[in-house]
């Protein structure tokens, strides 16, 4: 299963992506994290069902300082996905 998450709130500026691609790896989810230009988070996330639950629950908490307001959830096709999880420029 493969979605692109954009997650909103205080979550630039508070170590969100490092902790994201720690967990991330931890659970054994694909894919990438990088801040958007408007101030949120995107995360393209692939793996087992019950591991990008697992992500997502850490997700709506994020690192101690992070302050997440909203995750939108679609479903993602045709995006090249790296080998592990990884932290992308900004877009």
């Amino acid at each position: 299963r493969v979605q692109r998450w954009r997650i909103r709130g205080r979550v630039q500026g508070v170590g969100y992506r490092w902790y994201m691609v720690r967990q991330a790896r931890l659970l054994g989810v694909t894919g990438f994290v990088r801040n958007r230009m408007d101030g949120s988070v995107e995360a393209l996330v692939a793996g087992p069902e019950a591991a990008l639950e697992a992500l997502l629950d850490w997700a709506r908490q994020g690192p101690a300082l992070a302050g997440v307001t909203a995750i939108d959830i679609s479903p993602a096709s045709g995006e090249e996905l790296p080998a592990d999880f990884s932290e992308r420029p900004t877009l």
